[in-house]
């Protein structure tokens, strides 16, 4: 146990779990749009569609769309700076049977009309676990540096991928590959020990095989 597990997250708002875990769950699905949101239709699960828009669930998943942190005093206006901002935003509730009770599924579109969605838990203590990606199971929490690399399951993507984060002196503390099925989409998530920049992110992109590459920067300090 360490002093984060005592004492909890610094943030605004009443839960850890419904208020700084919400706020990262909207954090993550922005970063992984890799642009700021048009549009954002946001299913609230469980307790979060049950209890959440008295636990400030709902500002706190606007305020991680706009890019707000959990401490971030404006979290209590983000509805206003939502709209202010342009973002076409709207919830419901959702049926997500077996989920975990504080669960969002986070549909977004961004310029140009290209939609991602995510589905997220807060998993308690202000973690959370980032479930799928467009419909494709994975597994992260946002606690390291991490890279989700979109690609076909074809031999070598994932070969080109290590090799250059080796010639780079990167190191992985964790790697898993997702796929939808034997030759179709897959993601790898490689979770670093150290901070990436934009060009190796554009480089690995950039790579034979690799659809995208986008970095999610730690939403957990």
């Amino acid at each position: 146990m360490n002093s984060f597990d005592i004492i909890g997250p610094v943030m605004v708002g009443p839960s850890s779990s419904h208020t700084a875990g919400a706020v990262r769950i909207g954090l993550i699905a922005r970063e992984l749009a890799a642009a700021p949101p048009e549009k954002a239709r946001i299913g609230l699960a469980g307790s979060f569609a049950s209890t959440g828009r008295g636990h400030g669930t709902d500002k706190a998943i606007l305020g991680g769309l706009l890019g707000f942190k959990p401490d971030d005093t404006r979290i209590r206006l983000s509805e206003q700076l939502a709209r202010s901002a342009g973002l076409d935003y709207a919830f419901h509730a959702v049926e997500l049977p077996g989920a975990h009770p504080n669960t969002a599924v986070i549909e977004l579109w961004c310029a140009g009309g290209r939609k991602t969605v995510v589905r997220a838990a807060s998993t308690g203590g202000g973690r959370i676990l980032v479930e799928s990606i467009n419909g494709l199971e994975v597994s992260f929490r946002g606690e390291y540096t991490t890279l989700v690399i979109r690609h076909r399951d074809v031999p070598g993507s994932v070969a080109a991928v290590t090799h250059l984060l080796s010639e780079q002196q990167f190191n992985i503390a964790s790697m898993r590959v997702f796929r939808s099925s034997r030759g179709g989409q897959a993601v790898m998530v490689i979770e670093l020990d150290q901070p990436v920049g934009p060009v190796l992110v554009h480089s690995i992109g950039d790579l034979p095989g690799i659809g995208s590459a986008v970095l999610i920067r730690p939403v957990i300090d």
